[in-house]
């Protein structure tokens, strides 16, 4: 495998090769050094070798101290763990990142490596969604396989375990998909929206079928960095429309040029309030008041509306999702208000108004690649911290959703 296959996942290199020649009539090992991606040489001998397997195996570099799959699960479900659902879900993305890998590899069901992050979960896939303009494999329907869990005397589905799960893989450095996968970065870059996209398309069909035949709580969404953004333009979609399907983004993407616009706008907008409120006119001060009354009205009302609540999990060290942690701009510039009041008035707000999950590392990976990698939401030893502080760009997308007006995004077609 590519060494920029490697780093896409995450994963660990293509090991050494290993000859065998045949001695006396007896199989002698040779070991032969091959440089890795890391440009380092690794020796492996032939009996470990097939013990330990291809490198992205699911028992080589998938997660430790998995919970044995039996009839307990009925009774005790692992899935009600968020952690467990968190690291189920990023097995997911990486079968998804494989089926691709699988498919130029020209490797099925039979021999390849994507059913084996599924298998274990008691999951197999049933739809792969293949971008037509290159082929290329870019998420898939992952659904409760109940066949594969009656062998282990597991007779119904756990508490907390969907019927189906939308996994969508995010930009994977390999020749025949590069050139589609960077254009969707491209796009996402300048406009901040996937909807242009003939993926956005594909993935919010087969979300929409599989609510119409589970109902929208039985399905889940899960995307990685690409896939992460695709996931959180597709459910905001059916969130607009009333149906809220749980979602799971990982390191999703946290810049484009349209937001750096947007964000000076919003920055000359808070100042020339500043101004404004400053100068003593009647009807200035009148209108003030009608549009705090306003918001108030619209925070009462969103207060007793069901809404959608996106995870998020964020490394600090991934400069790609990092502004997801950077608070709001009101929140910040607080004149006369002690930190703890303000900080009551962030919980306040994030619980009242905008709510999402939002799980940021606090023991982990510190270097870029690592820290945008997939292995590290499924490896152990992961601590995270819940964040319930106001974030400026969780306020700005999930808002839109309750809005009346929509406002047309420049990359619609």
């Amino acid at each position: 495998m590519a060494c920029a296959a490697a780093m896409a996942i995450g994963l660990a290199p293509t090991p050494a090769a290993v000859e065998a020649k045949e001695v006396g009539g007896e199989e002698e090992v040779v070991e032969v050094e091959v440089g890795g991606c890391g440009g380092g040489a690794v020796v492996v001998a032939a009996a470990d070798a097939e013990a330990e397997g291809h490198p992205y195996d699911f028992h080589v570099s998938g997660p430790r101290n998995l919970p044995p799959p039996n009839w307990r699960e009925i009774i005790r479900s692992s899935w009600k763990d968020p952690n467990y659902k968190r690291m189920v879900m990023a097995c997911f993305i990486q079968a998804v990142y494989l089926l691709e890998l699988d498919r130029q590899d020209q490797k099925g069901e039979e021999d390849g490596l994507a059913p084996k992050w599924c298998k274990p979960f008691k999951y197999k896939v049933t739809q792969t969604l293949v971008d037509e303009r290159d082929g290329s494999i870019y998420g898939a329907m992952l659904e409760w396989d109940r066949s594969s869990a009656l062998s282990d005397f597991i007779l119904i589905r756990p508490s907390g375990a969907p019927r189906a799960v939308l996994a969508l893989r995010g930009t994977l450095l390999q020749k025949p998909t590069m050139k589609r996968d960077l254009q969707d970065d491209l796009r996402f870059l300048i406009w901040e929206s996937l909807k242009g996209s003939v993926r956005f398309v594909g993935a919010l069909e087969s979300l929409k079928a599989a609510v119409d035949r589970f109902g929208s709580a039985n399905v889940c969404v899960a995307g990685h960095s690409l896939g992460a953004g695709f996931a959180l333009q597709v459910c905001k979609g059916l969130a607009k429309q009333g149906v809220f399907v749980e979602c799971h983004l990982f390191n999703p993407p946290s810049f484009s040029l349209a937001m750096g616009v947007r964000s000076m706008s919003e920055k000359a907008s808070y100042l020339w309030n500043k101004v404004k409120a400053s100068l003593p006119l009647k009807e200035e001060a009148t209108t003030t008041l009608e549009s705090t009354k306003e918001e108030a009205s619209d925070k009462k009302r969103l207060r007793t509306e069901k809404k959608w609540v996106p995870h998020l999990y964020v490394n600090n060290s991934d400069y790609i999702c990092c502004n997801y942690n950077a608070p709001s701009c009101s929140s910040t510039a607080a004149d006369g208000v002690s930190d703890v009041q303000q900080q009551q008035r962030k919980a306040s707000e994030i619980a009242g108004d905008v709510v999402a999950k939002l799980f940021v590392t606090s023991k982990g990976p510190q270097k870029f690649l690592e820290a945008h990698g997939l292995q590290q939401w499924w490896s152990d030893g992961m601590e995270l911290q819940l964040a319930l502080y106001d974030s400026k760009l969780i306020n700005r997308q999930l808002k839109s959703i309750y809005t009346t007006t929509a406002v047309s995004s420049p990359a619609k077609s």
